[in-house]
């Protein structure tokens, strides 16, 4: 019998010793390949290397559930005190759920009008309905995006300039986690395309709309929802954009939480050198009781029904630093930070590796078709 592994990191089992054929993701779509017993990425050497990937992703979850566990012994977690914004119009992605959901409804309790943004209609207009209820008839509004498609992205935009609305805030929220629907409709790794290459067109195709918002002592803002996890990340450009295959569905999602950060850090970069009215920031909200979770394996959603209530943050407390990323007064003019818990932390140091964010930058660009003014170095 021989093994061979799928483009999510699944081990495949072959009761043949035929090689066995595999459509595997190359960044740009999808390629077919021949496994067989003893070819590279197969085996041993494969299995094993998925398990260190995957141990060094729960390793991260388990630290910081367990510091999570001690700051709600020592008295819990306090929402930031932060004033009304009643002038601002802010666009959450993945806002029908989760974490996305409670960013949402926070800052339209704050006065902002807010675009609900998410690839689940019935479900967005629910959400809509709950905030118009709670906070105004404008307070928010309904908008189809797929960051999954790369066209839904750039019609999402458009839908946005036909309202005519300003742009002063950006939370790049949305995310997947051992997704099990494969490649995006792209060719992406999901995990690529979902949660970094669909957020980084995006952010690309709205700078213009933030920038005309913008102005020196009231700066737009891009907020975007990083994870502990991007410290396992591998500092790799073909790994961290799904052309050279992680070794499993864990290692995908560190490294898209990777690009993430180098991201931001890039693009903070690129706004303070052209004087931008902008400033981009990352976020990391921690363990959160959500449906992040639903395709974990059945000890992780084990822990989650059982101890989830001790051990992970509620979807109010895991929005907490976005909403004070996107509106606390302290951070006014500053970007360039990573945040958990309303304060600053330390980000991966090959985050800030200048020729690794070029170098991201650059095939980001070439891959969506995004338009950046560059940099020099």
């Amino acid at each position: 019998m021989s093994r061979a592994w799928d483009e999510r990191g699944g081990c495949i089992s072959v009761f043949s010793p035929r090689p066995l054929p595999v459509l595997r993701g190359n960044g740009r779509g999808l390629r077919r390949v021949t496994l067989g017993s003893g070819v590279g990425g197969c085996g041993r050497s494969a299995m094993l290397a998925a398990l260190w990937a995957a141990l060094r992703v729960y390793a991260v979850g388990v630290a910081v559930t367990m510091v999570q566990l001690l700051r709600r012994l020592r008295g819990g977690f306090r929402p930031p005190e932060l004033p009304l914004q009643t002038d601002r119009v802010a666009i959450v992605t993945g806002a029908t759920r989760g974490v996305g959901l409670s960013t949402a409804c926070q800052l339209a309790r704050l006065g902002m009008r807010v675009i609900v943004a998410g690839n689940d209609e019935h479900r967005g207009h629910e959400v809509v309905a709950r905030i118009q209820e709670e906070s105004g008839p404008e307070s928010a509004h309904f908008l189809f995006l797929d960051l999954a498609s790369l066209s839904s992205v750039r019609s999402f935009v458009r839908d946005f300039e036909a309202t005519a609305l300003p742009l002063h805030l950006l939370i790049n929220n949305a995310g997947v986690m051992l997704d099990p629907r494969g490649n995006t409709k792209d060719g992406f790794e999901r995990h690529v395309g979902v949660n970094f290459l669909g957020h980084f067109l995006l952010t690309s195709l709205l700078l213009p709309a933030l920038r005309a918002s913008g102005h020196q002592g009231r700066k737009s803002r891009v907020v975007t929802v990083c994870s502990s996890t991007h410290w396992v990340g591998q500092a790799d450009v073909a790994r961290l954009l799904g052309q050279s295959p992680a070794p499993c569905a864990l290692a995908a999602y560190a490294g898209s939480k990777l690009a993430l950060a180098l991201f931001s850090l890039r693009l903070q970069r690129l706004l303070s050198a052209l004087g931008d009215p902008v400033t981009a920031n990352i976020v990391d909200p921690g363990v959160v009781d959500t449906a992040l979770f639903a395709h974990a394996g059945w000890g992780t959603r084990a822990v989650q029904r059982f101890l989830g209530w001790l051990l992970f943050k509620t979807p109010d407390e895991g929005a907490w630093t976005s909403v004070y990323a996107a509106a606390s007064p302290k951070l006014e003019g500053v970007g360039g930070r990573y945040l958990r818990d309303e304060a600053e932390a330390e980000v991966l140091g090959a985050a800030r590796d200048l020729e690794l964010q070029g170098h991201l930058w650059a095939e980001s660009c070439r891959l969506t078709g995004a338009a950046w003014v560059a940099v020099g170095e």
